[in-house]
């Protein structure tokens, strides 16, 4: 359960967070050995310091700089190689959940700063306890006077302006206590977080973003995008229609039929996203997704992590999913290598673990049966391919950060589909993207069209 605590915003405060769970980690390391060594064990350096304790002292303080940490550890952990120990990652992929809440004093002064003095009057309600948290923002439930429900995202203090600072801060930390594996080239990755924030913080952006999505589905009765408030929204405070569905996840409980008719719809989008309009919601957190049982619509929440993808690169991700789809391994090096996989003076032995990562990706596009995706093992498999490159063959190189973001997205649309327990004719959904032509008008023609 979520704690309250005051948002540090200072950037010597933040900095100093870090020095006190540096000092923290060094005397969890020195009372580990001391046990070890009284029981006549002979400890690593490793195991000194990737203790359970440790862990927690790591997602303590993480969880106070929400923002930094959380994209860091998520662009780490977007090739599904496991770059980052197993207890890190667990405790980043809980900063969601775990993330202190602002004070009730804290949040009315963001929102006092966004709407003025006596902003409580244009609302019958405004619940200060919040209904969700996310890395750079948390979520409040309101009503204006003329009853409309709305849901209020109200950005942390100081995180735009401790941005930069806190993904330095928190690379320094991982490097300082060798959290990252020698070799990973970690420099595109901090740069690509710092940029991704950048972008999340402007909730301008993301409101443009939801407006975007809303004219490309307003002829699409399945969906349902929240209606941006325009003259309650800033950059600091988003102001949406509420919407009251129900986790993505209940729909596991609905009749088969049900079930799958859900999971392709999802699938469908993806493909509409990536493929026709390049406007790719990269965030696949089951929570972004609600359901309507009463309608049967899907409800889509948070583009934040919203990212555009221009026709050319659309043209080559098309290419490559044709290749893995019906060619042969030197078509899909030959389509990796357009995509940014691979660089033509590649190992072999690099080459070949791309094209075995992509022929496992995709394997639900081999067959004309029905895949299940109820208990796959596909992530895992695909992990296993990316742990032989980073860990045993030593290929540090990671793809570059906007085909990571597509990982996160297909990676976490296979584990929704698990979830509902879909069984789905995969070959047959993406007949319409299995041809050699396709259409790319661009995503701002398309949402303005």
């Amino acid at each position: 359960m979520a704690s309250e605590r005051r948002i540090t915003s200072s950037r010597l405060g933040r900095l100093g967070q870090l020095g006190r769970l540096a000092g923290g980690i060094a005397g969890g390391m020195v009372s580990e050995g001391a046990r070890q060594i009284s029981g006549g064990q002979r400890p690593s350096f490793g195991n000194l310091l990737l203790t359970p304790a440790n862990a927690r002292r790591v997602a303590e303080r993480l969880s106070e700089m929400r923002g930094a940490a959380m994209k860091v550890g998520q662009l780490l952990s977007m090739d599904g190689g496991q770059l980052l120990p197993p207890q890190l990652t667990e405790v980043l992929s809980r900063l969601r959940e775990d993330a202190h809440q602002m004070p009730l004093g804290q949040v009315a002064q963001v929102l006092k700063q966004a709407w003025g003095d006596g902003w409580e009057s244009r609302f019958q309600r405004f619940d200060f306890t919040p209904i969700a948290s996310a890395s750079i923002g948390q979520v409040h439930r309101a009503e204006l006077r003329d009853g409309r429900q709305l849901a209020i995202k109200v950005q942390y203090p100081g995180i735009r302006r401790s941005i930069d600072s806190d993904v330095d801060n928190v690379a320094t930390l991982l490097r300082l206590v060798n959290l990252v594996p020698q070799g990973v080239e970690f420099k595109p990755v901090l740069a690509e977080a710092k940029q991704q924030l950048h972008a999340e913080a402007d909730y301008h952006q993301e409101a443009a973003a939801l407006t975007g999505f809303a004219r490309l589905l307003d002829d699409d009765p399945r969906f349902v995008v929240p209606a941006v408030i325009e003259d309650l929204t800033s950059s600091d405070v988003l102001a949406m229609a509420f919407l009251d569905g129900q986790p993505i996840e209940s729909v596991a409980d609905a009749p088969t039929a049900q079930r799958n008719q859900v999971a392709a719809t999802l699938l469908e989008l993806a493909m509409r996203e990536v493929f026709e309009w390049g406007l790719v919601q990269t965030d696949p957190n089951f929570a972004n997704y609600l359901y309507a049982p009463q309608t049967g619509q899907i409800q889509l929440l948070d583009f934040g992590a919203t990212r555009e993808y221009p026709a050319q690169q659309r043209r080559a991700l098309h290419a490559l999913l044709l290749a893995c789809a019906d060619g042969e391994d030197t078509d899909v090096a030959r389509a990796a290598t357009a995509v940014g996989y691979l660089k033509e003076d590649d190992a072999p032995g690099y080459a070949a673990s791309i094209v075995r990562l992509l022929r496992t990706a995709t394997e639900p596009v081999h067959d004309q049966r029905p895949f299940v995706f109820r208990n796959t093992d596909l992530a895992q498999r695909m992990s296993e391919v990316v742990i032989d490159m980073r860990v045993r063959e030593k290929f540090g190189r990671l793809p570059p950060t906007e085909v990571l973001f597509l990982h996160r997205k297909l990676g976490g649309l296979y584990l929704l589909l698990s979830r509902l327990g879909a069984t789905l004719p995969v070959r047959t959904l993406l007949a319409p993207y299995l041809e050699d032509q396709a259409g790319y008008a661009t995503s701002r023609e398309q949402a303005a069209g």
